[in-house]
């Protein structure tokens, strides 16, 4: 079983920036790999990003390329997704998760936290 935590949501102007965290416990994460996803209202979850286990591949959604960027630090068992460039448009609840494989799919994905709000005014 592992655990996942987000953290670092907020309220930022369109054009700030916001990091988020996601502390996971269990001995696996370092052979985990990890994706954001997120939801706003009256919509469908949707891919954000995804990292493989060594952090040596990612993938992004068309709509974050360049503004987003997911890292990871085994050591300290957590994942981050730097936030740059915010639009209105990102505002959401961003969930990370554990996924079985690399990939966008959410089906893919087996533990997901709690998730943290982002909200970005114009």
């Amino acid at each position: 079983q592992v655990q996942l935590v987000e953290s670092g949501g907020g309220l930022v102007q369109a054009g700030g920036s916001l990091r988020l965290s996601c502390a996971a416990s269990g001995r696996t994460f370092s052979t985990s790999h990890m994706g954001w996803f997120r939801q706003a209202p009256g919509k469908e979850r949707e891919f954000v990003a995804a990292i493989s286990w060594s952090g040596t591949i990612t993938y992004y959604a068309d709509s974050v390329k360049g503004r987003f960027t997911i890292s990871r630090d085994n050591a300290k068992n957590t994942v981050y997704l730097q936030m740059n460039s915010l639009k209105p448009e990102d505002t959401a609840i961003y969930y990370c998760a554990v996924g079985k494989i690399l990939t966008m799919k959410g089906d893919d994905y087996m533990y997901w936290g709690q998730g943290t709000q982002v909200t970005v005014s114009s």
